[in-house]
Order: structure tokens, then sequence, then C-alpha cells
């Protein structure tokens, strides 16, 4: 067995795809959002819609239709694809609010001239999503599925 045999894979296929559209549709929805085009959003990890999300949602439903939706690999996916949106809408989203309010209190001890501003680098506010997001990635994700599935169908 090759690297290049995962290409044979449909629900390898299903999650690359997954990953790489929810990514690259990151910057439409930004451009929506900001009117700027912010090419940075492709290898951001929060944002709409959540790529994390859409990975692990895609995954668990192409195991489900190629694998089996009774199956015990099914379940693992299943409980790991409720962890990752529960992560990605739970901790690391807090982490960013917590980041926004970091960032806001030493931008104002720096305009007070308490801190130089050269010591302070900005904390990363972007690293979760809200419920939407997630939600938008869950929906992505299995969209993709059907759609591979359609395109390779069992053998």
């Amino acid at each position: 067995m090759q690297f290049w045999d995962v290409f044979k894979s449909p629900v390898a296929v299903t999650g690359m795809v997954a990953l790489f559209l929810a990514q690259l549709f990151k910057v439409p929805f930004g451009y929506w959002r900001t009117k700027q085009v912010d090419w940075s959003l492709l290898l951001d990890s929060g944002g709409m819609p959540s790529s994390h999300s859409a990975l692990i949602s895609s995954i668990t439903t192409a195991i489900g239709f190629y694998v089996g939706w009774g199956s015990p690999l099914f379940a693992l996916a299943f409980a790991l694809a409720i962890i990752v949106v529960y992560d990605a809408t739970g901790v690391r989203r807090q982490a960013g609010l917590q980041a926004a309010r970091i960032n806001l209190i030493v931008h104002e001890i720096i305009e007070t001239g308490k801190v130089p501003e050269q010591e302070w680098e900005k904390l990363r506010e972007s690293i979760g999503h809200s419920p939407a997001e997630a939600f938008a990635g869950v929906l992505f994700g299995i969209a993709i599925a059907v759609v591979i599935r359609l395109l390779m169908p069992p053998a």
C-alpha cells in the first residue's frame, strides 16, 4: 500500500474535499462581512464555515454511508464529531473571547504609556467558532459527503 492509495478511499476524499472547500469559502464569507478580501483566512482556524466541523461531519457521514450506520466505527466517529464541534464552539471560542479582552486591556495600558508597545505581541482572537459557524460547517460537511457518495458509489 502506498500513500497515494488514500485518494482511493471515499471517506478520505470526502474529508479532504470538505476541509479544503470550507477553508476556501472563508474568503468570500470574510469579504461579505468586512468588504475586504483577506487571503489569510485560507489558513485561519476561525470563521465561517467551521472547517473543523465540516471535516469531522463529512468523515462521520461518509463512514455511515460506506461502512454502515450501525458500525462501531460510525459510533466512534459520531462521538468524536460531538467532541470536535463542542470544542470549536466552547473551549476554543472562549479562548478567543478572552484573547480579545486581554488585547483590549493591553491596548489601553499601552496608550497610557505604562507598557511599551514593542514588548506586546497581540493574541490571536479568531480561534473558535460561533454556534452558527459550527452548524454551517456540519451542514457543509454532510452535503460534501452526500456529493462524494453520489460520485463514488460503493463497489
